[in-house]
């Protein structure tokens, strides 16, 4: 096992939790990087996302940042289409480009481009509320993301919930999406990476430590920056390479 991979993984799972997502796009940009195969990357990711999501939900709901009204809009059509997308295999060329393109959105969101565009919390549309859930869980299915680098930009631009709840809301939204995406992927033959044991055991501990910290206020703007820059690289070499 690669200590250096194991590092990694435990920083990535850290950071992404603090605001409330499970790290999926960070863990197959390291994958990627790492050489694994994208038959392998997408059910692993989910696996891991599944253990940091529910972590990070755990402590943002026990500070009293979940608002389920809005949460049930997004998950009735998201379910259907994670599953959906997860029955679908794309190409390899074509899957590092689309994984590329939405990395992007992580790289945008860990640097506060969609945090400081805070409005006062409005009131939901449903039907666009369940418009959001089914594309984003369509498109997190095929990927093999939770889809809360998709969801909490959209949340915070249309001033539906602060940051915090988006938080709150995202991480419950990524476990339940990684789930029925594991579930669709399995119709086609699941393959997990054999080193599973260890990736979820250091996942874990990062999840439970950036979710802590998050939840509680903590201020990691350059912490942010620095994993942005890690994941433009990844987008670099995975669109152009």
């Amino acid at each position: 096992m690669d200590y250096g991979l194991l590092f990694i993984l435990l920083l990535v799972s850290a950071l992404y939790a603090s605001v409330g997502h499970g790290g999926a796009s960070g863990y197959l940009a390291i994958m990627a990087l790492y050489g694994f195969s994208p038959e392998v990357m997408k059910p692993t990711a989910l696996v891991l996302n599944l253990f940091v999501a529910g972590v990070s939900f755990i402590h943002f709901y026990r500070n009293g940042y979940f608002k389920p009204g809005l949460f049930g809009w997004f998950v009735i059509t998201s379910i259907p289409a994670a599953f959906i997308g997860g029955m679908i295999d794309l190409d390899p060329y074509i899957y590092r480009k689309v994984l590329g393109v939405l990395l992007i959105f992580a790289v945008l969101r860990m640097l506060g481009v969609f945090g400081k565009m805070q409005k006062e919390a409005q009131s939901p549309s449903r039907v666009l509320a369940m418009l959001v859930g089914l594309c984003i869980g369509f498109f997190s299915g095929i990927i093999g993301i939770g889809g809360g680098i998709l969801l909490s930009p959209v949340i915070l631009l249309l001033g539906w919930a602060d940051v915090k709840q988006t938080a709150a809301i995202s991480a419950l939204f990524i476990w339940i999406n990684s789930l029925a995406g594991l579930a669709g992927d399995y119709s086609n033959g699941l393959q997990i990476s054999a080193q599973i044991l260890p990736l979820i055991v250091v996942t874990i501990c990062g999840g439970f430590l950036g979710s802590y910290l998050g939840s509680f206020r903590f201020n990691e703007v350059r912490l942010r920056q620095a994993l942005s820059f890690v994941l433009a690289l990844a987008c670099l070499k995975l669109i152009w390479m």
